[in-house]
């Protein structure tokens, strides 16, 4: 019996998958038929008409476009004869007459270098030798396929736009652009953001912004997607611009805890030119963020460490890595083993932090190792009980198949980025948001229902739905009665007062009522929510509502649902599970140690955010010590104290793996070599071990390490090297099924948040309608411009005597400006300050930073203690 779905290509039989259309399965089966308006995971657009192909079924012959057309069984599809070639030729003819194509139809084009004299008198400028996406053009690849003669006219009508070179990141020439209109799709479909849109000029379809001028004002989230789907050289990265890649490394970007596929390309010189979303990464589908793809160049700097050095009596001496090594172990010889601490970097590799770990046990006999990342050690303890694993309980990409997401104080449009695009997706397929924040975010402009709560209460709002779904009897009746503690926990949820909740929280009853109608009606719900804006205390019980909140809607082992907490640090869940049976102390603990002289040594390896209160705290910590060294890549505000600096390895030249916030161990692979005195963390950790006389710390690489590993870490067992070669695999999972119980709660136990004095809560946002938003220009850079607002309500403006329109300064606990602006008296929680400022400003800051690893200075959005005071006259932003 025939297959269903047989068809035949150029004479070879072929199947299609269901959806797949006829473009899709040849390029499955290696079969090439030019486009230049498909790409991978975009909906087809039969605009370019490149792809035409010849269908011959039930005895009649039509030309149609292969990427929008769905294969007919036991079709004949001819994607090469005459009659095709003849009209694909025509197309692109046609697309000639606007894009300069002297090179495109000269046969000499391989031999021809830049600075030729061309017989065929195509200027300079026009000539592929010169464009930045020469050898990487897909409308070259299309012509030459085509094969275009030399018949085809030189001339073609030139649009003399201006090439747009003054926003951040990349640079974009409409003078080459065909109109493919991937871009906008690829901003509109997948990103979700809408930041480009096709305009027109003299009844000419154009590629601009949607909003505004600049993509400052347009709401770019500057992810770069637009870049890689480009097929012709109208936008390119700045950095790089012409540098040809001479090889291509599949690798994971270190930038955020989601841990997207990327590939890295570099030149003969061993430097990164270009780093671009992997299109077969399981984690983003192709997608970055403005941090992977365009944070990369740190590795490329001139200013990275070369040697590592000592500093005495305030005199810096260069050293070998051998001097550097002994000096390190002389540092720490005169100090008990529980006054000596090692602290690795967020970005280290399971294999650095494992070694980092035999280190501490066998050498130093010290139990003071740490990861500086947010405190998580107990939250993973809680995580574990109530869920089983301390990570996602499903992949980020489960998220869209959620009919509700609850997004509670996080920031994932900016911090875990691809997972944010996640959640835009569903919301965009009709799925509902609930967003629980003082904050002002990217994700509320896509909440059905935003409850701003006052900071650090909002475990206690998430206990006002739990009574209101109650109330409404909106449980998921079916489940609960199979749960034997279902009556003992309704009684319990009484105390839980909607009238006291809002006394509390700020949070309007009929708000919270609102998002428990839309929570109970839904069949299925996500949960997403921040690790850092809580004490333990307060993560503890949002983490035990969020359990309750499961079982009382049947989401607790619904397919569609899941619970996502999100942390800070790219291998934060690597280095949990690797430290886990050490019983590691926890970052408030171990500065509050170093502060009463407790520790008085320290190993550390730096590179993470220092924006932070709780880095700062960690930061000045460290000048009480007696002796640090540090493992960096630059020198930084830590090593101008530092008694000795080694200098440290990058992404691209190491090879290990880490762990993402869903669980999946990932592979980094190196791309370049090392060139000085650089070392690799676990390399570091050894030398100090073989000094110390240590055996079995004699490893020849990374993959070695990961062997050991996979036998002595429970979650990495059996686990080759081999096997997350491609997109990763998830750790074994050692825990035992959580008990399917409900948890049994007191109100004063979770309330335990006293708001008596003013906080900050500052938010950011991607675009904004505001009229006083505009561009200036800035040594020929465009700069966003605006004036910030600062809001209160009604209650805070009548006890600091402030009225709409006062113009006020906000000052942090230590008296430093963090905000100024007009008051707006609005909606906001009773003494919370709240001030959102627009994406655009912040990128051109990060452009602009002096520092090269400026994904490390990323400023969250970190609600703080605060002062407000009002002020005559406002600069102007």
């Amino acid at each position: 019996m025939p297959d269903p779905n047989g068809f035949t290509i150029d004479g070879i039989e072929v199947n299609a998958q269901k959806g797949q259309t006829i473009l899709e399965v040849a390029l499955d089966r290696g079969i090439y038929i030019p486009y230049l308006c498909y790409f991978p995971k975009m909906k087809p657009y039969g605009a370019c008409r490149t792809c035409l192909v010849e269908v011959e079924a039930n005895g009649r012959k039509m030309l149609v476009a292969s990427c929008t057309t769905p294969p007919t069984p036991d079709s004949n599809v001819s994607t090469n004869n005459e009659e095709v070639m003849d009209l694909r030729r025509n197309v692109i003819e046609l697309l000639m007459t606007e894009h300069p194509h002297g090179c495109l139809t000269c046969h000499r084009i391989k031999l021809c270098g830049p600075q030729d004299i061309c017989q065929r008198h195509v200027s300079v400028t026009d000539r592929c030798t010169i464009c930045p996406k020469n050898e990487r053009c897909e409308l070259k690849d299309t012509v030459r396929m085509v094969e275009l003669d030399l018949r085809t006219p030189l001339n073609y009508h030139r649009r003399n736009l201006p090439v747009h070179i003054d926003d951040p990141f990349y640079d974009r020439d409409y003078n080459l652009c065909i109109v493919c209109a991937r871009c906008v799709r690829v901003c509109e479909e997948i990103r979700f953001d809408s930041a480009l849109t096709l305009t027109s000029r003299s009844g000419v379809a154009l590629v601009g912004t949607a909003h505004g001028t600049s993509l400052l004002e347009s709401g770019c989230e500057f992810c770069g997607a637009c870049v890689d789907v480009c097929p012709t050289g109208a936008l390119v990265e700045r950095s790089y611009k012409w540098e040809k890649a001479e090889k291509q490394i599949k690798t994971t970007c270190t930038n955020c805890p989601v841990g997207c596929q990327m590939i890295a390309e570099v030149n003969k010189f061993g430097k990164v030119i270009r780093f671009k979303g992997d299109i077969e990464g399981k984690t983003n589908n192709g997608q970055a963020c403005f941090m992977g793809k365009f944070g990369y160049d740190y590795s490329n700097s001139k200013k990275r460490l070369k040697k590592p050095y000592v500093r005495q009596d305030g005199v810096l001496k260069n050293l070998s890595i051998e001097e550097a090594v002994q000096h390190i172990n002389d540092g720490i010889k005169g100090f008990d083993p529980n006054e000596i601490a090692i602290i690795t970097a967020p970005r280290s590799t399971n294999e650095d932090v494992y070694v980092a770990s035999r280190y501490a046990a066998e050498v130093i006999g010290t139990k003071n190792l740490v990861s500086v990342t947010n405190d998580i050690s107990n939250v993973s303890k809680r995580l574990i009980n109530n869920f089983g694993c301390e990570y996602s309980t499903k992949s980020i990409w489960n998220i869209e198949k959620s009919k509700c997401i609850i997004v509670i104080d996080g920031n994932p449009t900016e911090d875990q980025n691809v997972l944010g695009v996640v959640i835009k997706k569903a919301a965009r397929e009709g799925a509902k948001i609930i967003v629980i924040d003082s904050r002002e975010t990217e994700l509320t402009r896509y909440a059905t229902v935003w409850l701003r709560p006052k900071p650090g209460t909002s475990p206690l709002v998430l206990y006002g739905i739990l009574r209101s779904l109650l109330d409404q009897t909106l449980e998921n009746k079916e489940y609960v009665k199979e749960i034997n503690n279902f009556e003992k926990y309704r009684r319990n949820l009484y105390q839980f007062d909607l009238s006291r909740i809002n006394s509390d929280t700020g949070v309007l009853e009929k708000e919270i009522s609102k998002a428990a109608l839309c929570l109970g009606k839904s069949e299925s719900t996500s949960i997403v929510f921040g690790t850092e804006q809580f004490t333990i205390e307060e993560a503890n019980s949002l983490i035990d509502a969020v359990k309750n909140f499961t079982l009382m809607t049947g989401d607790f082992e619904d397919i569609n649902s899941g619970v996502y907490p999100l942390y800070d640090g790219p291998n934060l869940m690597g280095t949990n599970i690797i430290f886990k049976d050490i019983e590691s102390t926890g970052v408030t603990t171990f500065v509050k140690a170093i502060n009463r002289g407790e520790i008085k040594a320290v190993m550390l390896s730096d590179g993470f955010n220092t924006t932070s209160g709780n880095s700062r705290k960690f930061i000045n910590s460290l000048k009480n010590l007696q002796f640090l060294a540090v493992h960096s890549l630059f020198d930084n505000e830590i090593t101008s104290f530092a008694d000795l600096v080694i200098p440290s390895t990058t992404y691209i030249e190491q090879a290990g793996t880490i762990v993402n916030l869903e669980g999946r161990i990932l592979p980094i692979n190196p791309g370049s070599e090392v060139k000085n005195d650089e070392l690799h963390g676990w390399q570091l950790m050894s030398r100090l071990a073989e000094k110390s006389k240590n055996i079995g710390f004699q490893y020849e690489n990374s993959k070695k390490i990961f062997e050991e590993m996979s036998h002595n870490v429970r979650e990495f067992e059996g686990i080759s090297i081999n096997d997350i070669k491609q997109s990763g695999v998830f750790v074994k999972n050692s825990s035992t099924n959580p008990d399917r119980r409900f948890l049994i709660n007191h109100y004063d136990e979770i309330n335990t948040t006293e708001i008596s004095q003013l906080y900050f809560a500052p938010g950011r946002i991607l675009h904004s309608s505001k009229d006083d938003i505009s561009v200036v220009k800035e040594n020929g850079s465009n700069i966003l411009t605006y004036q910030n607002t600062i809001n209160i309500n009604k209650s805070t403006s009548t006890k600091f005597d402030i009225n709409e329109g006062d113009n006020v300064n906000v000052y942090d606990s230590e008296g430093i400006l963090i905000a100024e602006g007009s008051v707006s008296v609005n909606g906001m929680a009773d003494l919370v300050v709240g001030s959102t400022s627009i994406f655009g400003k912040l990128a051109t800051e990060m452009e602009n930073m002096d520092y090269p690893d400026w994904v490390t200075l990323f400023p969250k959005l970190e609600v703080k203690s605060a002062t407000m005071k009002k002020v005559e006259n406002l600069k102007g932003n």
